[in-house]
Order: C-alpha cells, then sequence, then structure tokens
C-alpha cells in the first residue's frame, strides 16, 4: 500500500529527570523496589522544560517510547504535556522494554544485584505502567519490540548495542513520524557513539538528548520494500547544548545500516 512520507524523520533519544534516591541516598535501602525510583520534583519540571525547549527548536513530536521505569514513565508524561499544549498536537505513547535500563550491577548497583536472582517479575502488567502516562495519549495497539525486560547480567557492551539496534528498529517500524525515545544515560550515550563513530561520551546530563536524523523519498512508496529508501541514522546535535558532552578521538567513516548491530532478528 502507498502511502506519504515526511521528507525528513527526526528521532529525539532523551534521558530522564533526576531521580529521588540519587537526591536521598537512604531510599534505596527502605524501599521494596530499589531499581525504580521515582523523579524528584526537581527532576518533573526539568523534564517538562526540556521538552518545551525541544517543543520551541522547531521538533513535532508524533509518538514517544519510553522504559518502563517509572522515573522514565514520569518524564514521558511531563515531556508530553510540554510537547503538546492545549492538545493541540495528538502524541502517542507507548511502552518499549527494549529502552529499559541497563540489566547490570554497573547501573543498578550492589543492593539491587544482591536480589536480582530472586526476582521473578521486575515489574506490574502493562496496564498498571500504562497508569503513568496521559491516558488519552496510549496507544494501546502498539507492539514492544521486546515483550520484557531484558535478562539481567548483560554487560556494558550488550546493553549499548541493544540501545543501539532498538533505536534504529524504532525508526523503521514508524518511518513517517517523528519518535522522543524516553531512556537512560546509557541509551542516549548509545544514540551518539553508536551512530557518530569516533566519539568519547564523558558525561549525559539529566534530560539531555540527541538529536538523530535521515532523509526519507518526497514521494510515498509502499514501505517496508528494498527501495523504500531510508537512509542511515545521523547524528545532528552537537556535543554540550543538549547535555550530552563528548570529545572526537580517531575519525571514522559513518557506518552502513548493516553495521548497528541487529539483535532483534
Amino acid at each position: 500500500m502507498a502511502m506519504a512520507m515526511q521528507e525528513e524523520q527526526r528521532v529525539v533519544v532523551m534521558r530522564h529527570g533526576d531521580r529521588v534516591d540519587h537526591a536521598d541516598p537512604l531510599w534505596a535501602a527502605n524501599n521494596p523496589r530499589p531499581w525504580d525510583p521515582p523523579l524528584t520534583d526537581a527532576g518533573l519540571l526539568r523534564a517538562s522544560t526540556v521538552a518545551s525547549r525541544i517543543l520551541a527548536d522547531g521538533f513535532h513530536i508524533h509518538r514517544v517510547l519510553v522504559s518502563p521505569f517509572i522515573r522514565c514513565l514520569q518524564t514521558a508524561a511531563q515531556a508530553i504535556a510540554a510537547l503538546s499544549p492545549l492538545s493541540r498536537i495528538n502524541i502517542k505513547v507507548s511502552i518499549e522494554y527494549g529502552l529499559s535500563e541497563m540489566m547490570n550491577t554497573q547501573a543498578m548497583g550492589i543492593l539491587v544485584s544482591q536480589i536480582a536472582p530472586s526476582i521473578d517479575r521486575w515489574f506490574p502488567d502493562m496496564s498498571q505502567l500504562e497508569a503513568a502516562l496521559p491516558a488519552a495519549t496510549i496507544d494501546h495497539s502498539a507492539e514492544p519490540l521486546y515483550q520484557e525486560v531484558p535478562k539481567w547480567g548483560e554487560s556494558v557492551w550488550e546493553a549499548r548495542s541493544r540501545y543501539a539496534s532498538v533505536i534504529k528498529a524504532l525508526a523503521d517500524k514508524y518511518p513517517d513520524e517523528n519518535l522522543l525515545l524516553v531512556t537512560h544515560g546509557e541509551g542516549v550515550g548509545a544514540s551518539v557513539s553508536f551512530f557518530e563513530p569516533g566519539v568519547e561520551i564523558y558525561e549525559v546530563e539529566y534530560c539531555a538528548y540527541s538529536v538523530l536524523g535521515r532523509q526519507q523519498h518526497k514521494v510515498g512508496i509502499e514501505q517496508g520494500s528494498e527501495e523504500e529508501g531510508l537512509k542511515n541514522l545521523r547524528v545532528l546535535s552537537t556535543s554540550g547544548p543538549t547535555g550530552i558532552h563528548y570529545y572526537y578521538t580517531t575519525p571514522a567513516p559513518a557506518p552502513a545500516p548493516s553495521e548497528v548491530p541487529d539483535l532483534l532478528s
């Protein structure tokens, strides 16, 4: 079926806001789900402020995909409110388990690593997770790429590869939409390092975001065909202004689409 496509696709990959356990060191020890801290009030405000900046910069987001962690769900909810003032924009949102935090000790800490083997369910049912999002925006027909969170014990490289493959897969899945992906610091870092070879990420601030883009065909053709003309994503943002800080190491040619790991096939 032929369909019209926008000339350029934009994918914004954003980290969640300030988390409460980093403001209160005792929070994790006093909660039954220490891996899932919510945002602080400052984090809620930051998420709204940064999303307003994204809107002011002219990025019209059609769809939001979000990690199931509550700090990301809260960030997404604040962002949606800021991106759709007076409900003039019909944004769709869904949960994507592939955008989850790195499932390892480095990301979760010693306390979580000690109880991880005994955790049967990291998260409640999808309907309970969706309760944190604006009800009118939830796309119940969206099928996540990952049906559950990744297995505990993935390496940093495995997690970064996962983020890169999920980012590209989501862009391919919704080629005629601009996307906001709400994820974690390593995910934002991977959105730059995998699509802009030769960079070293050294800081990803709360609510930092990258902007990826690619040209599309001006004339709509059959979605999913080999002639669809989707070019590989490239990094449009630069170090600093959007909260991601990196420097260039050895220059390298841009990778072909096949060089982004496909972990979903």
